[in-house]
């Protein structure tokens, strides 16, 4: 099942994220597990957890199988897909699709060690010999 998107875009809010990435790393999970994680992050109620898993059925982002009477819901997008989608949105909305303005503005802004930077010139090395 294909997720509804508006204009190929996946994008998810920050509960829906976080809620992805405890379906990424545990591969399935009832609510119970959800709110269990959520709980010393964020004060929400049960109900909400489940509310949420819904919603994201509705999107078809998760899905459920039946163990009994519980639910057991797994991730349906890739971490890549979401990840991908959210950046693709804003280098488009915040840097007019500039990818050199939005590196420009990271580099600016954030604190980068020697590290991050041999990996981004070894990036840019391979991203330079692809494009011949």
């Amino acid at each position: 099942m294909k997720p509804q998107t508006r204009s190929g875009s996946l994008r998810v809010g920050d509960l829906q994220l976080r809620i992805l990435q405890i379906l990424w790393e545990r591969k399935e999970a009832a609510v119970a597990a959800v709110h269990e994680v959520l709980k010393p992050e964020r004060d929400l109620a049960y109900t909400t957890v489940a509310t949420m898993l819904r919603k994201m059925e509705e999107r078809s982002l998760v899905a459920h199988r039946e163990e009994g009477r519980t639910f057991l819901y797994r991730a349906l997008v890739a971490a890549e897909q979401v990840g991908r989608s959210m950046t693709d949105h804003v280098v488009e909305r915040l840097f007019e699709g500039s990818l050199a303005d939005a590196v420009s503005h990271l580099l600016r802004t954030r604190d980068v060690s020697r590290g991050e930077l041999d990996a981004l010139e070894k990036l840019i090395r391979d991203a330079k010999r692809r494009a011949k």
